[in-house]
């Protein structure tokens, strides 16, 4: 039998039985008290996506002026994928890129790209990071090249400085050029190429050291149409064939388009996101518009959702089968 202990009033409570205990009490027929399976640990928040942005949050201070750049914003992005970051001007989009570039610290909140901690980071581990997690391509392409390198040695400079042997440089500089269909600008100076050959270029320096994470601040926004296609499809490479994961910041629709997922950013925060499925030969291609709400249940509403309903301060929430209601606060006939 199970013994009892007697707390104050002597109500026995009983105690845990032993092995032999609960084996003579199951013989007898006798009930044996038994603790509950343990719940199943929960997941970490990102626990398998390759960057993590939990509770960003990114403030600048002057003397005088406070800007909140990033509010609590929350984002994942899962290894092999490619996502456009949109937003106007202001919205938080290249503080972002900046965070996960390691260049910029967050004021607080959690950021990780592959398993990497770029909240707490030591001077060696962030020069680490940069040179072999992530690329990063940025808009112009005179801050991307060396005028006084040509293609093929502005290439090869990162692969240098991380110890890769000659041998090892020379057949990578010449496959990302080839890949990048820009091996003929092997020998030519950034001066004597054309924009969007600069930035395809700029693309395979960004490769060179194999990072896992490419980061691209509006690389078409200089180029022309023509040229734009090009180094989106540089991007769409290193993306398929050699299988980064590239986060791209871009104004133009085009190239926000022609990927899987598109992501929206509004006042420092992701308010929503477009998904795109490829079409088949029986089913046609589709995009489908979601409001993004973060872990603490916030959802921004369109600003034309708002306006059309008159939604301001206050509005009145009511829990349907399958939906929530959102309505005005204004009463009837007010």
């Amino acid at each position: 039998m199970t013994s009892a202990a007697l707390i104050s009033g002597g109500c026995p409570i009983p105690l845990l039985a032993s092995a032999g205990a609960r084996a003579q009490g199951e013989a007898d027929g006798e009930p044996v008290l038994r603790l509950p399976a343990a719940p199943p640990e929960a997941l970490a928040f990102g626990h398998d996506a390759l960057v993590v942005c939990d509770n960003l949050v990114r403030i600048y201070q002057s003397e005088t002026v406070e800007v909140q750049a990033l509010q609590s914003l929350d984002l994942l992005v899962g290894e092999g994928e490619m996502v456009a970051l949109v937003g106007a001007s202001g919205s938080g989009k290249s503080t972002l890129l900046n965070v996960l570039a390691g260049v910029d610290a967050p004021t607080a909140g959690r950021a990780r790209v592959d398993g990497h901690d770029l909240t707490d980071m030591s001077r060696r581990e962030q020069v680490h990071y940069r040179r072999h997690v992530v690329g990063f391509v940025r808009q112009q392409a005179s801050r991307n090249l060396v005028p006084y390198l040509t293609a093929s040695h502005v290439v090869d400079l990162p692969m240098t400085i991380a110890g890769v042997p000659r041998r090892e440089r020379r057949l990578r500089t010449e496959g990302l050029l080839e890949l990048l269909a820009v091996a003929h600008c092997a020998d030519r100076l950034p001066v004597q190429m054309s924009g969007g050959e600069q930035q395809r270029v700029a693309i395979a320096v960004a490769l060179a050291n194999e990072p896992r994470l490419v980061l691209a601040d509006e690389p078409t926004g200089e180029l022309d149409s023509e040229s734009a296609a090009e180094v989106f499809a540089a991007l769409r490479t290193a993306n398929q064939e050699l299988g980064a994961t590239v986060v791209v910041v871009t104004h133009d629709a085009e190239v926000s388009g022609q990927v899987a997922r598109t992501v929206a950013i509004r006042d420092g925060r992701t308010s929503s996101e477009v998904v795109r499925s490829e079409g088949t030969a029986d089913t046609p291609a589709t995009a489908e518009e979601y409001a993004v709400m973060d872990r603490a249940g916030r959802v921004q509403l369109p600003r034309e959702f708002r306006e059309a309903l008159e939604l301001t301060h206050r509005v009145r929430l009511a829990l349907a089968e399958d939906h929530v209601e959102i309505r005005s606060d204004r009463r009837e006939g007010a």
